[in-house]
């Protein structure tokens, strides 16, 4: 695995040399565009409409549009001019309990590796945090862009940095339609209480697959070998809206039930 970012964590007077890992990865299935007639891949070109005619990257340079059709140029060196404190340091500034953090402020995941002349820091950061149970906010610069972030320690061995939204760039719940006002029965309540009590267990996230990326993949294989694509047919919709407590009492047998045969086939496979 390759790092892709090389710093400091600034804790204090205490500097901790260490890289990032990017913590995830995508395993989406993407897919090129081809010319319908003879299946070639379709290729883009970046052309000036003004000169009718296509531009080098040399030719181009940056602007920021301030007003419809208006542009101001931004080279690099109006960048360089802009104090960056933290361009190879992820500065801690507090520590919090994580409970106060709204999952929505979430971006990117980071491991956190210690280069080996800062593992004793390393080491004393995480386990002061899991001992203090808390987490640090930082502010840090990957890729020309300040984040706001949050250092937390990980499978109990390592710590992780995920990058946050900055307040600014959470969208306003208030700017979304309202909800019409509705009343609840008792039994509507209990009922679905029971649901999530049966539904509830352990996370595991093992248990859990992208079953349309394995289907997909099956489907592109398939062809790949000229075989026939076995398309699954849509389950029919109901056509009579059952009431709600209706819906969650065949809710709670179908999951019953459903534990109930995954039991007789591991008896039947034991």
């Amino acid at each position: 695995m390759r790092s892709m970012w090389k710093g400091a964590i600034s804790f204090g007077l205490v500097s901790i040399p260490i890289k990032l890992y990017t913590a995830t990865e995508d395993h989406a299935i993407h897919f090129r565009q081809l010319h319908k007639e003879c299946k070639s891949p379709i290729k883009y070109e970046k052309i000036c409409p003004v000169c009718n005619r296509p531009v080098s990257d040399e030719e181009i340079v940056r602007g920021y549009e301030y007003e419809p059709g208006k542009f101001v140029i931004i080279d690099d060196e109006d960048l360089e001019r802009i104090p960056m404190p933290t361009v190879k340091t992820i500065d801690i500034v507090d520590f919090t309990d994580i409970g106060q953090i709204d999952p929505i402020y979430y971006d990117k995941t980071y491991f956190i590796v210690p280069e080996d002349i800062g593992t004793k820091p390393y080491v004393l950061l995480r386990d002061s945090m899991k001992e203090t149970k808390r987490v640090a906010i930082a502010k840090v610069v990957i890729r020309s862009k300040q984040n706001l972030a949050c250092i937390r320690v990980y499978d109990e061995k390592y710590m992780v940095m995920e990058t946050m939204h900055f307040p600014d760039e959470i969208k306003n719940a208030n700017q979304l339609p309202p909800l019409r006002e509705v009343s609840l029965q008792e039994n509507e309540i209990k009922m679905a209480k029971q649901l999530i009590d049966t539904l509830t267990s352990d996370f595991k996230p093992e248990k859990y697959d992208d079953s349309y990326r394995k289907a997909l993949i099956e489907m592109i294989e398939s062809k790949i070998q000229d075989k026939d694509v076995e398309i699954p047919q849509k389950a029919p919709e109901a056509d009579n809206v059952l009431d709600l407590v209706s819906a969650l009492k065949a809710s709670i047998e179908s999951v019953k039930n459903e534990e109930k045969a995954k039991k007789g086939r591991k008896r039947k496979g034991a």
